[in-house]
């Protein structure tokens, strides 16, 4: 993880398209990015749509090759290695004049950053002894990290032409790993969405994962957890093949965008608190496994232990929170990503899309179970994805065309799969459905739940090709769009220095609405979540479901309690950011209260 002298945050993935060349806007200001390489397709595209632009010939990977998803993603990968290399080079050899890029990359910078302050100190020298420090700070400019993320559950099973299924290292997340694994990056990859054995197990496959003889990984794994239990569980599986996770990427359960994996009740708060209080058993814990796998697998290790970085990101909005967050809990970075999907400097959002975002109402935003992956999905009421989605449910044609069968997972139909936002798997399930002779009420909230779900594959990509002028195959121009809650705080188009001098406290882009704390709006999420879940759990009832709700209001409580405790006890540098939360906390915590619980059935 970068030291004080740079950026302190870093742009997570959002959706398949609207980070996927993010870092070629921003990662010569050093500012660290994440693609998603889940859509070998839009790779494709971008990567025709990026050499063109650099001048340099493209020669098209075609999907008859058996292999094409590796390649695709690992020629993508290096094609923005080497234009932003070149980004680098150039910005080194400008002048440090007012307007240029090598300005603005100092800048941008947080204040309390060394790098910063000689960049300062430097536009008050003149003659050699400016033009000698101008020199030190050149070879100070460091690019930002081109990560990627593979959501660990996308990992489809892949068929050769002939029907016969391909063996394992050609299911959709294994060959979007080696296509990284391939590349000549030197970044990390974000394994969210959960443990995948087989994908871990692959990652002993390339040599990149492990330390060379200086303890230095070309490779890194980072976890994307909600929580401490996750992140010890997969840490250990890891650990044991010798993988070293080098960053663990706590992100709020709800208060994020995308796909949402609600906690068991448990608070961003008091999960920090834990990474910080067992941060070293941690260390050692996971060290103890990797150190014995080394030996193992002969790999020669000098007395060190690689570091640990324990990161935060979802519903963070202000600067105050974000440094009591590093401060307070020790975490070397944090996330800061659906703000920046309304700076276009950053990532890839149409202008439609984009004057949708910016006259939005709160009530726009909601959290969803349109993903087919079945995980609740944070969407956007006013997205033309969405529209679409209701057209075609009111011209009885619910359902998507599946072309490109990413999340083609359902085996009711047929044992390839299929996607359950298809309009073959909708209509397949509808006839079902009129067969059961069910009451009104309950007929139709079989068949919402049924038509609720929606094309991913092609709505999350379509921004990025309107964007760029790209026109979308099959003409599927619907655009998903999946921010986070806190998005609605935020109003206008923004330019990338007033998007960080937002997060650095240089300036405030909130709008008129009252904003509660980071740590009040996850909390009312979460006490949302549990009403909606006990009123869709209500007919299905059973001990197991009982044991978790009320598992999940105790751990709300607790949550309470620990916020509580930490606006009397935290230190004054940071009393005024959480003196409103002590209000609220009275507030939710009659709320949790009086929310009625199911008994067990068996008492």
């Amino acid at each position: 993880m970068k030291n004080q002298q740079f950026h302190t945050f870093h742009i997570p993935v959002m959706g398949l398209g609207f980070t996927i060349d993010t870092p070629l806007k921003v990662g010569k200001y050093g500012i660290s990015s994440v693609i998603s390489i889940i859509e070998d397709e839009l790779i494709e595209k971008m990567r025709e749509f990026h050499s063109k632009k650099e001048g340099l010939d493209f020669e098209p990977l075609p999907k008859s090759d058996v292999d094409h998803r590796a390649k695709r993603i690992t020629s993508y990968l290096n094609l923005l290695d080497s234009i932003l290399k070149k980004q680098i080079l150039k910005l080194k050899e400008e002048p440090f004049i007012k307007g240029s890029d090598i300005c603005r990359y100092f800048e941008l910078l947080p204040e309390n950053s060394q790098l910063k302050k000689q960049y300062q100190i430097m536009q008050e020298l003149y003659g050699e002894k400016q033009l000698e420090l101008q020199n030190k700070l050149r070879n100070f400019i460091q690019p930002g990290f081109i990560d990627v993320n593979i959501m660990t559950k996308c990992d489809k099973t892949n068929y050769a032409s002939d029907g016969t299924q391909l063996p394992i290292e050609y299911n959709d997340a294994l060959a979007a790993l080696r296509g990284f694994a391939n590349s000549n990056l030197n970044s990390s990859v974000v394994f969210s969405a959960g443990l995948n054995p087989r994908l871990y197990s692959y990652c002993e496959k390339f040599q990149d994962f492990f330390p060379d003889s200086a303890g230095n990984f070309k490779k890194r794994i980072i976890l994307k957890v909600s929580d401490y239990r996750s992140a010890i569980i997969q840490g250990k599986i890891l650990a044991k093949k010798g993988l070293w996770v080098s960053e663990f990427r706590i992100e709020s359960g709800l208060n994020c965008g995308g796909h949402a994996f609600a906690t068991e009740g448990l608070l961003l708060g008091p999960i920090l608190q834990e990474f910080k209080d067992n941060r070293e058993i941690l260390l050692q814990e996971l060290w103890s496994y990797c150190k014995i796998a080394y030996q193992e697998k002969e790999i020669p290790v000098k007395n060190f232990i690689p570091n640990i970085s324990i990161s935060a990101q979802g519903g963070i909005g202000t600067s105050e929170e974000d440094i009591f967050l590093q401060k307070h809990f020790n975490i070397q970075a944090t996330g800061w990503g659906s703000p920046f999907l309304l700076v276009p400097d950053a990532t890839n959002v149409d202008e439609d899309t984009l004057k949708r975002l910016t006259t939005a109402k709160q009530s726009d935003y909601f959290l969803s179970h349109s993903s087919p992956l079945g995980i609740p999905f944070n969407n956007f009421r006013s997205s033309t994805s969405e529209e679409q989605r209701k057209k075609r449910i009111e011209g009885k044609r619910p359902g998507s065309p599946c072309y490109k069968e990413y999340l083609a997972f359902n085996s009711e139909f047929e044992e390839k799969g299929l996607c359950t936002a298809s309009r073959k798997f909708q209509n397949l399930k509808l006839k079902e459905l009129e067969q059961k002779k069910l009451s009104q009420v309950q007929f139709e909230m079989e068949y919402n739940a049924i038509v609720e779900k929606d094309c991913l594959c092609e709505g999350l990509g379509a921004s990025t090709l309107l964007k760029n002028h790209i026109e979308p195959s099959h003409k599927l121009t619907a655009v998903a769009i999946c921010p986070g809650p806190n998005l609605a705080y935020f109003s206008n188009i923004f330019s990338l220095e007033e998007m960080v001098g937002h997060i650095y406290g240089r300036t405030s882009l909130l709008n008129s609405l009252k904003r509660p704390h980071v740590f009040i709006n996850e909390l009312k999420l979460y006490v949302d979540y549990l009403k909606t879940e006990l009123n869709r759990g209500i007919d299905d009832m059973n001990d197991k479901k009982v044991k978790y709700y009320n598992s999940f209001k105790n751990n709300l409580l607790e949550g309470v309690n620990y916020y509580k405790n930490l606006a009397k006890n935290v230190s004054p540098d940071f009393q005024s950011t959480l003196e409103e939360l002590k209000t609220d906390l009275k507030y939710f915590e009659n709320e949790i209260k009086n929310i009625a619980m199911p008994v067990e059935l068996s008492s």
